[in-house]
């Protein structure tokens, strides 16, 4: 199994429990899936270098985790379908 790391930016006008939901919904796929979660950052609101979606701000988290390959492509998968998702970036973490 691979270390690897999820940014993910939520939209800022989230309620606390939706957002809590959501970075739950991702840390509950590595899991499902036979990975592990390390950690999970979260940031708070930050401004966006640029504008995304008409927003200029967004609800920055960092979820640090193990998992196959297999995990990554549902996580993304599941990052994409999601309408609270802005971005998100997995790469392997050293």
């Amino acid at each position: 199994m691979q270390k690897y790391e999820m940014l993910i930016l939520l939209k800022s006008d989230l309620e606390e429990e939706a957002r809590e939901a959501e970075l739950k919904k991702y840390a509950d796929i590595v899991t499902s899936m036979g990975g592990a979660v390390a950690s999970t950052d979260k940031w708070g609101v930050k401004k966006t270098a640029y504008p995304i979606q008409f927003k200029n701000d967004a609800f920055y988290a960092l979820m640090t985790f193990t998992a196959e390959s297999a995990a990554i492509a549902e996580l993304d998968r599941v990052a994409g379908l999601s309408g609270v998702v802005l971005r998100r970036m997995i790469t392997k973490a050293n």
